[in-house]
């Protein structure tokens, strides 16, 4: 669904610079031109939301202020009534993202929808010319991710993902400091040992309530009789999400990824160490760096890394050193306030992606990063399904050799739900 609009507030921005040379009216209305701490209206980018759940409405409250929502979309009409009525506006309301995408003059986009349907709503963004925020976990395959990545360059769109770790000052700290070699070498590195999903076994049918589309919630996947903690309690279930792996696993393997140095690779060995969905695995790297997802309890948001000359614990927002005093000059504490509050703050993330907007920058949390690091945790459910040690080629994306592994690299997809041909 790709559209060349004539006059779009996209081009307006691109060519804001020669804006200056025309002549003012007489009369400006307030709120058009700007001031300190209020830009006017034609200097804002014009966002629209896909999702209105919980995440959905925080990060409609950290939106900076030179971001204005125009619009939301969801499958779920009570969602967007309540949505209005808590955010206190008046927003127009969708039921179909093409239509919001047709309808509106946005130069921006937040996908917020559970895993399972983020891809497809992103790529029709990025046919449209609009510039995205989408959040973790970014896929639902590994296939589906590279698709992701394939239309963002295609059609050259600014793509951040919700991984507001990778702003955050101290963690951008603590982890350039393991990846510098500050610690030492390497000698160990721990992970959470995330829970994964649990497979659909079936479920009594209960009454879809109404102005829910349950057929266009369930988007991709295979059609089931609606169940409340099947919409509900999605994260659960294989079908619609990879479990905690995916979900606190997407921050915390990232933040791995970084400190490593391996944002834009991956691991090429993968085994479980104990049995089961929720098994612990550990994986290596191309250069012997080995990382065991272990931990029943610590850094959700992080890992431990073990140096020869120090220990280092990364978490949200947040690090801790053995020996406690080895960091000399950390940033100053002001810095993390900013990111405290309700809600999981992602303002100055966003405010990232707002800023590249305008720049045509690649912002902190790219879609390639997003991509990566969210397939190293769905390597993880995928050694535990298999049983087995795994060879992984991050350059193929591939598991060698590797028939039955190499299944679950995609899955199929319902009939008006396909990826487009990108080519």
């Amino acid at each position: 669904m790709p559209r060349s609009p004539q006059s779009s507030r996209r081009r307006f921005l691109k060519r804001s610079a020669a804006a200056s040379a025309i002549a003012l009216p007489y009369f400006i209305p307030q709120g058009v031109l700007a001031a300190a701490g209020r830009p006017g209206a034609n200097d804002r980018v014009i966002i629209g939301f896909v999702g209105t759940g919980g995440r959905a409405r925080q990060l409609m409250d950290h939106v900076p202020a030179d971001g204005r929502i125009v619009s939301i979309c969801d499958v779920y009409q009570q969602r967007m009534i309540d949505t209005l009525k808590e955010k206190q506006q008046n927003w127009k309301t969708y039921s179909s993202h093409e239509q919001m995408f047709e309808s509106e003059n946005l130069d921006a986009v937040v996908v917020a929808t559970p895993d399972h349907a983020r891809v497809l709503p992103c790529i029709h963004a990025c046919q449209a010319e609009l510039d995205i925020y989408a959040e973790k976990p970014l896929t639902l395959t590994i296939h589906e991710g590279r698709v992701l990545v394939n239309a963002v360059r295609k059609y050259n769109r600014v793509f951040q993902v919700g991984s507001q770790q990778r702003t955050m000052e101290l963690n951008r700290f603590a982890c350039e400091l393991v990846r510098s070699g500050g610690i030492g070498k390497i000698k160990r590195v721990q992970g959470i040992c995330y829970t994964g999903p649990r497979d659909y076994q079936g479920l009594p049918e209960q009454p879809i309530p109404e102005g829910d589309n349950w057929d266009v919630w369930q988007a991709q996947t295979e059609a089931r009789p609606f169940n409340h903690a099947l919409q509900f309690g999605w994260m659960g279930w294989r079908a619609y999400s990879g479990g905690e792996m995916t979900n606190w696993g997407a921050h915390g393997v990232d933040q791995i990824q970084w400190a490593l140095g391996k944002s834009l690779t991956g691991p090429e060995e993968i085994w479980p160490v104990t049995p089961g969905p929720n098994g612990k695995v550990s994986m290596r790297y191309a250069d012997g760096i080995q990382v065991d997802y272990e931990l029943d309890k610590g850094p959700m948001g992080g890992g431990i890394f073990t140096g020869s000359d120090a220990k280092i614990e990364i978490n949200r927002n947040k690090f801790t050193t053995n020996p406690p005093d080895f960091v000399r000059n950390p940033p100053a504490l002001e810095e993390a306030l900013s990111w405290e509050g309700a809600g999981w703050v992602a303002r100055p993330h966003i405010q990232n992606w707002l800023d590249c907007i305008r720049t045509r920058k690649t912002p902190n949390a790219d879609v390639e990063i997003g991509h990566r690091s969210i397939s190293v945790c769905h390597l993880v459910n995928i050694a535990r399904q298999v049983g087995r040690k795994l060879r992984w080629d991050p350059n193929e994306e591939q598991f060698p050799g590797d028939e039955e592994a190499n299944a679950y690299l995609d899955r199929p997809r319902r009939q008006g739900w396909e990826l487009p041909d990108l080519a």
